[in-house]
């Protein structure tokens, strides 16, 4: 009995030593095996016997340092772009999209699909399990799991969807278990902006930050929180919906039923709908878009209106979860370095003073679909051994 326990430690030993191995390659990137020694703090022989063992699994691979360096250099160790494989897929209200990639995270065009969101349920699983088919088959690999960022308030206890405001079809459902099942696969159902964080933090400027925010500002308002090096989920995984505070009670009607709610009037989808109303027409974010650029002036109000609301939601994340960073997702103000300045503006008013000077405050360079990518390979990093933090 004493051989089969000491195995069995040794075994969990392996295996937790290689989780930090691959927590430390998503944290600094591809490394040598010394460095790799020195930011785990394991042994260089340990660290060698990891690697070995991540090489025949097909979780990283070797590359040549890109500069030459003085005597040998040693070779450079990075998550697996060739031998490895996960999919990502992106619900969004009006258009979903598919993606195939390596454990890198690097994400093109040439292996995104994307297709309008069907207003029925049963067929968007099914151009989502045709589209992942069709991928899947032409990087002819097959993938390590499928990560799916949805929109909306979703109970990890229930594991479901309790509500998507902008998408009502996805209410009590959860695709990724419906999904897997279609395609015989590990399915991880992601929320959103929770996926935003991780993508950050995997590929982006959150890099080595253990505490930070993200608020998506795109169709809804979403915030995620990283507290610690962990995401903050609450009781059953559903903190984060400041976008449906009432800021109006007597106005606009939101998709979760109230009226007035923050994500009404701080977000991209505020602004068409503003910038719809001015003009008379029902307008989309790439013509809304275009708008705003050609004649600003007749716009003017409807960006103030906006730009004021997402001052005083930013204000709120600073001041209540004392972030050191707080990364803003989207596309008609975020993504404008003159109109989110003027945002920033507004913020600087709103915020207490010291909770900013801690604060910096930036437009995320992540996408939902790094996020859905960055789900998956998280899980799969936590599923090859507990952690020992």
């Amino acid at each position: 009995m004493k051989q089969t326990e000491n195995r069995i430690e040794s075994t969990l030993l392996r295996r937790i030593n290689e989780r930090r191995l691959l927590e430390a390659i998503q944290q600094h990137g591809p490394s040598s095996r010394a460095m790799l020694s020195r930011f785990s703090g394991l042994t260089a022989p340990t660290v060698s016997k990891a690697v070995e063992t991540l090489l025949k699994r097909g979780l990283v691979e070797e590359l040549d340092p890109i500069a030459p360096a003085l005597g040998r250099p040693g070779r450079l160790v990075r998550m697996a772009a060739d031998s490895a494989t996960v999919v990502g897929v992106v619900i969004d209200s009006m258009t979903c999209c598919v993606v195939v990639t390596g454990l890198d995270g690097r994400v093109t065009e040439e292996q995104t699909r994307r297709f309008e969101t069907p207003a029925q349920y049963e067929d968007l699983l099914d151009s989502i399990a045709h589209t992942c088919r069709a991928l899947i088959g032409e990087s002819m690999t097959i993938p390590l799991g499928i990560g799916l960022s949805v929109p909306g308030l979703v109970n990890e206890r229930l594991q479901e969807i309790v509500v998507s405001p902008n998408l009502h079809i996805l209410d009590k459902r959860n695709p990724a278990r419906d999904l897997g099942d279609r395609l015989g696969c590990t399915a991880l159902l992601i929320q959103e902006t929770d996926g935003l964080c991780l993508a950050e933090q995997l590929f982006g400027d959150a890099r080595g930050l253990t505490d930070f925010a993200m608020l998506d500002v795109s169709a809804g308002l979403g915030l995620g929180v990283m507290s610690g090096g962990e995401l903050l989920s609450g009781h059953s995984g559903m903190a984060g919906e400041v976008g449906h505070i009432t800021v109006d009670p007597d106005g606009f009607r939101c998709g979760c039923g109230n009226r007035g709610c923050l994500e009404t009037l701080a977000t991209d989808t505020a602004l068409v709908r503003l910038i719809s109303e001015r003009a008379g027409r029902q307008l989309d974010v790439a013509t809304a878009g275009r708008l705003l650029a050609e004649r600003p002036a007749d716009y003017a109000a409807e960006l103030e209106t906006v730009t004021t609301y997402l001052a005083i939601a930013i204000a709120a994340v600073i001041n209540i979860f004392n972030p050191t960073a707080l990364f803003v997702h989207g596309g008609l103000l975020a993504a404008s370095p003159e109109r989110f300045g003027r945002v920033l503006e507004e913020v600087r008013q709103r915020t207490l003073t010291a909770a900013l000077a801690d604060c910096t405050i930036r437009a995320t360079c992540s996408s939902k679909r790094q996020g859905a990518i960055a789900g998956i390979i998280r899980q799969l990093t936590q599923g090859w051994a507990p952690s020992i933090r």
